[in-house]
């Protein structure tokens, strides 16, 4: 159970790789330097507002590595850019959670009695990585991990989907595809090329509910020195009820130390 909590910041974590600048870069105007077609489409897609307070998620996850697969029942609570709750259930027994905010990241698991909980500075030295409160809420809700605004693309058409593709030559390779009727996200795609790890984030549909349109789940593929698959099926979605968030450490658990 504690992996299937790493790796979704793991994942996290390798799609918040930052390409470094050349000095040549850094010396261009910070303001975005995108084609016609480009921009367009990321405007059209930030057009897809999320506006809601809460939000409730009953989902089934599977969890496959090399060593084992998994299949569990996981309820994901959203208090919108304040909390992420987690609680993740083996045939009805909870076995993990998580409680995630802005300034902390705290899980623990039963199997191992262990538990974490500290800042994203923390979190971001362990992965390697700068991680955000944002980029995990945003992974969830089917957006793009990343600011569009504040990065350089070119826009084509592959596979009846509009695509963007960094336009700047580095380390970090990115690509997000959006359907081409109504500009949601299908695909994120992430390859650090110097540390051989990458992720692709699949968004199989949405639905609208409520005006909103929502994934029905997420598959995420990581590659970074073992392979690594995450699928979530959402099965359920409430939106603006009153939740609660409940959320304390088991008395005897070990922490979880990081260097």
């Amino acid at each position: 159970m504690k992996k299937l909590v790493i790796y979704l910041f793991t994942a996290v974590s390798i799609m918040a790789c930052k390409a470094k600048k050349t000095v040549a870069e850094q010396t261009v105007s910070q303001e975005a330097v995108v084609d016609t077609k480009a921009k367009e489409i990321i405007q059209k897609h930030y057009e897809n507002a999320l506006n809601f307070q809460t939000a409730s998620i009953r989902s089934s996850a599977e969890y496959q590595d090399k060593k084992q697969s998994i299949s569990i029942n996981a309820d994901i609570r959203i208090k919108k850019d304040e909390i992420i709750w987690i609680n993740l259930k083996f045939f009805g027994i909870p076995m993990a959670k998580a409680f995630i905010t802005p300034t902390r990241v705290s899980y623990y698991e039963k199997i191992n009695n262990s538990y974490f909980d500290g800042d994203y500075s923390i979190l971001s030295k362990m992965l390697g990585t700068d991680l955000d409160f944002q980029k995990v809420q945003n992974l969830l809700l089917g957006r793009p991990i990343d600011n569009l605004t504040k990065e350089d693309f070119i826009a084509e058409v592959a596979d009846n989907l509009f695509q963007l593709k960094s336009k700047n030559k580095t380390d970090i390779e990115k690509l997000f595809s959006f359907e081409t009727a109504n500009y949601l996200l299908k695909k994120q795609f992430i390859n650090q090329i110097s540390k051989n790890r990458n992720v692709m984030v699949n968004y199989p549909s949405f639905f609208n509910q409520d005006n909103m349109f929502l994934p029905i789940g997420v598959s995420i593929l990581a590659n970074q020195q073992d392979q690594v698959k995450i699928d979530v099926e959402y099965k359920k979605i409430t939106f603006n009820e009153e939740l609660s968030y409940p959320y304390s450490i088991p008395d005897g658990y070990s922490q979880i130390k990081i260097d």
